[in-house]
């Protein structure tokens, strides 16, 4: 009996995805020197099949590229947990570790379109708006959380260039492949060290997670 065009149509996304990942772990792992042979090979399909879905390397890295550089990192914030500002860069700075730790595959291909000379201007620029968003709503809550004293007080540039340089080293730290990286990866709270002041609300919080026998 011949498949519906409902059938079919959910047949071609599994296949889409599926070329999808293994392109996400292999241009992580090569950048632009990977081929659609590797993506194939890795996802378990033909090469014509991979064509099909994508006319070139290019346009398959791109996709990749650009899903990575419009997904949010940090994702909604549970308003419980976001009180304050402190509590709010709290909450996004153990997001954007535990992205790091859980999806090594996107940070690596990140890595690539930055240094990669071969990456289309567009994208690059692209990563480069993204960079600058990102500092600029993390000096924002930076200067919120050191205004209500639940930030330490140093200059909030040097701030956001320590806080920026570390999430980019634990990035780079990763490997793409699942399940490597995640023995040692360092705690979330020695990241907030860096940035929270004790005393306060989300400081204690963070030193709460840590201590044993807590419920957090």
């Amino acid at each position: 009996m011949p498949r519906s065009e409902e059938e079919n149509e959910r047949i071609r996304a599994a296949q889409r995805t599926a070329i999808l990942a293994a392109a996400r772990t292999v241009f992580a792992r090569r950048g632009l020197a990977a081929t659609i042979d590797d993506v194939a090979a890795t996802a378990g399909v033909s090469h014509g099949l991979a064509y099909r879905y994508f006319a070139s390397k290019a346009e398959l890295f791109r996709a990749l590229a650009e899903e990575a550089l419009t997904a949010r990192a940090d994702g909604p914030a549970p308003a419980e947990v976001t009180r304050t500002p402190g509590e709010r860069l709290s909450y996004v700075l153990r997001a954007l570790v535990a992205n790091r730790r859980d999806h090594p595959e996107t940070f690596q291909l990140l890595s690539h379109v930055l240094a990669d000379p071969s990456v289309p201007a567009d994208l690059l620029a692209l990563a480069e708006r993204r960079g600058r968003e990102f500092r600029r709503q993390l000096r924002e809550l930076i200067t919120e959380g050191q205004a209500t004293g639940e930030v330490a007080g140093d200059d909030p540039d040097q701030l956001v260039t320590a806080i920026s340089a570390c999430l980019d080293g634990l990035g780079r730290l990763t490997r793409p492949r699942h399940g490597q990286g995640e023995a040692g990866f360092p705690s979330a709270e020695i990241v907030l060290r860096m940035v929270m002041k004790p005393e306060s609300a989300a400081g204690r919080s963070a030193a709460e997670h840590k201590r044993p026998g807590s419920r957090r």
